[in-house]
């Protein structure tokens, strides 16, 4: 009797066990195109297709090495989230670089480039817009490296988002931010020991913010190096010998950061 009750718990357990998994957000996602000034742009719409309505968008700019698969990944976990989230291309078709020469070619003559990346940009954003399974007043965009650097730049030109984020990205200004003109919040998810952000440049990019009345948050994260997200920067650091590495607890508290960030802004 003991042995078929028992029997009837485990099995009760597993089948309670495979129903909360199957109800657990779930993320498909496709390859999309779409195009800024007669360029190609090759992205990735992530969404979680169990949900009903519309729901918040989220736009994901990639590292300096391009739209890859990192980038697609935090596509897919924003839609696990409840968001649809877009990997955006800023570089056009899809373009990929494969050793960090190249990749710091790509980024700075985009970065030069004002004009075209903010139409890069907005092309994404109008893009997402126009999902429908998206709320268009109520997107979001979160960078990582060079993508930090442009969702920053974006924020600071006035672009209608709820919110910027981040992660291990450059301060440096194309324009700085004026009073009156950021309408996005902006968060900044730092690691202490960046060697490609200078003190003096946290510091500078501290004072834009308060100047300019912009609602900003700065967290740092202590023992924590550039690209402190990705689980390839080890990879990256070792075999371009570049100041880089991941950080799992970093890594983790960063992206609990975004969690709040992003349900603080999308409540507004």
């Amino acid at each position: 009797m003991k042995k078929i009750v028992l029997l009837l718990v485990v099995m009760s357990f597993m089948l309670v066990s495979s129903e909360i998994a199957s109800a657990r957000p779930k993320a498909v996602g496709k390859e999309v195109e779409y195009s800024a000034d007669g360029v190609m742009m090759k992205g990735y719409l992530a969404d979680n297709p169990k949900l009903k309505g519309k729901r918040p968008g989220v736009l994901v700019v990639h590292e300096w090495w391009g739209h890859n698969d990192y980038a697609r990944k935090r596509a897919r976990m924003l839609a696990r989230m409840g968001y649809t989230a877009l990997a955006v291309d800023m570089y056009g078709d899809g373009k990929q670089a494969n050793h960090p020469d190249d990749a710091g070619k790509f980024s700075s003559e985009l970065m030069k480039n004002a004009d075209t990346a903010k139409t890069r940009f907005m092309a994404a954003l109008e893009f997402l817009k126009k999902q429908p399974t998206v709320d268009p007043d109520n997107i979001a965009a979160i960078g990582y490296c060079f993508g930090g650097g442009v969702v920053l730049n974006m924020a600071r030109q006035g672009v209608d988002l709820r919110g910027v984020a981040s992660f291990h990205g450059s301060l440096a200004a194309v324009k700085k931010a004026e009073p009156g003109t950021v309408k996005a919040r902006v968060l900044v998810l730092h690691g202490a020991d960046d060697s490609f952000v200078k003190p003096e440049q946290i510091a500078a990019f501290k004072q834009e913010m308060k100047d300019a009345g912009v609602k900003f948050q700065f967290v740092e994260y202590p023992g924590a190096i550039h690209s402190f997200t990705n689980p390839d920067a080890d990879k990256y650091a070792k075999e371009f010998n570049l100041p880089l590495g991941y950080n799992e607890a970093a890594d983790k508290k960063s992206w609990k950061e975004l969690r709040y960030f992003l349900r603080t802004v999308f409540t507004r």
